[in-house]
C-alpha cells in the first residue's frame, strides 16, 4: 500500500504535477458561474510555477539534504562492501534499444567502480530493479553488469539485488542478500541529497553503513540563493527536493525511521 501511495498520491503532490492540475481545474471553472474563483486559480498557479521554476527554492529546499553528511573519509580504513543504490539505468529504454541507458544519477555508478577498482577485496552490491507503478520485466540490475565492466569492474564481482521497488526494498533486500557480520564497514553510495532517507531506512533493517554521498545538485552555500534562467531546470530541482522531503516525512510516520532527518553517526 505505501508503494502505491508513493507512486500514485506522492507523484500528484509533486509540485510540477500539483499545479498543472490546479491550472486545468482553473480553465475548466472559467466557463461556469464559478469563473472567478478559475481565474484566481490560473494566477495562483503561474506566480507559483514562476517561483518554482526561476527562483532558488529548489536549491534552498535540496541544500540541507546534500550538506547532512560529509564526503567519506578514507583514511579510516579499508571497506568490506559498497552498496550503490539503483536510479541511474533506464530500464524500459535500456530493453526497448538492447543496451544499458543510464540517464540520472551517473555519479552513483561511477563512484561505485571507482571505489570497486580502488579496493578489490570489497564486495559490491547493486541494488535495483523496477520503481514503476505496473512492473513488466525490465529490471535496472540486469543491466548495470555490462556498465560496471565497461568501467573496468569485472561481472564476477558484481551482487545484483533486482527485486527491490523503492529505498525501503533496497534496504531489506541487500541486508539478506549479503548479511553483513558485526564489525564490517560498508559503504553506500548514493546522491547526496537521497542520503539522509537511505542512512535513516538502512538503518532501521539492521544494516549499518557508512554515507558516500555523490551527484550533488547545488554547489556552496553561496549557489544556494541563485536563481535560474530555464524554468524547467528550476521546476525541476524543485519536484526533486519536494519528493525527497515527502518521502522523509512519509518514512518517519509509517515508522521506517527513527528521525524525520536523519544524520551523521553519534556512536
Amino acid at each position: 500500500m505505501f508503494f502505491v501511495l508513493s507512486k500514485t498520491l506522492g507523484v500528484m503532490l509533486l509540485p510540477g504535477n500539483f499545479l498543472i492540475g490546479i491550472g486545468v481545474l482553473g480553465a475548466i471553472l472559467l466557463a461556469t458561474r464559478f469563473a472567478a474563483l478559475g481565474r484566481k486559480l490560473l494566477i495562483a498557479v503561474i506566480a507559483l510555477l514562476v517561483v518554482a521554476g526561476f527562483s532558488p527554492l529548489g536549491n534552498l529546499l535540496l541544500y540541507p539534504l546534500e550538506t547532512r553528511f560529509p564526503p567519506w573519509n578514507p583514511t579510516e580504513g579499508i571497506p568490506d562492501g559498497i552498496v550503490v543504490l539503483g536510479g541511474s539505468v533506464d530500464a524500459d529504454l535500456s530493453v526497448a534499444h538492447d543496451t544499458p541507458i543510464v540517464r540520472n544519477a551517473a555519479d552513483r555508478i561511477i563512484a561505485a567502480a571507482e571505489l570497486a577498482r580502488k579496493y578489490p577485496n570489497a564486495r559490491v552490491v547493486f541494488s535495483g530493479g523496477s520503481a514503476n507503478l505496473i512492473s513488466n520485466d525490465a529490471k535496472e540490475a540486469d543491466f548495470v553488469a555490462e556498465i560496471f565492466e565497461s568501467l573496468g569492474v569485472a561481472k564476477s564481482r558484481l551482487i545484483i539485488e533486482r527485486q527491490s521497488r523503492n529505498t525501503w526494498e533496497n534496504a531489506e533486500f541487500s541486508k539478506a542478500l549479503v548479511a553483513p557480520r558485526p564489525g564490517e564497514r560498508w559503504l553506500l553510495v548514493t546522491s547526496a541529497f537521497h542520503m539522509p532517507r537511505s542512512i535513516g531506512l538502512f538503518r532501521k533493517v539492521g544494516f549499518p553503513v557508512e554515507p558516500y554521498p555523490v551527484d550533488w545538485r547545488v554547489g556552496t552555500g553561496n549557489d544556494v540563493f541563485w536563481f535560474t534562467n530555464s524554468a524547467l531546470d528550476g521546476l525541476s530541482r524543485t519536484d526533486l527536493a519536494v519528493r525527497e522531503w515527502m518521502g522523509l516525512v512519509a518514512y518517519r510516520a509509517v515508522g521506517r525511521t527513527d528521525e524525520l532527518l536523519p544524520g551523521p553517526s553519534t556512536n
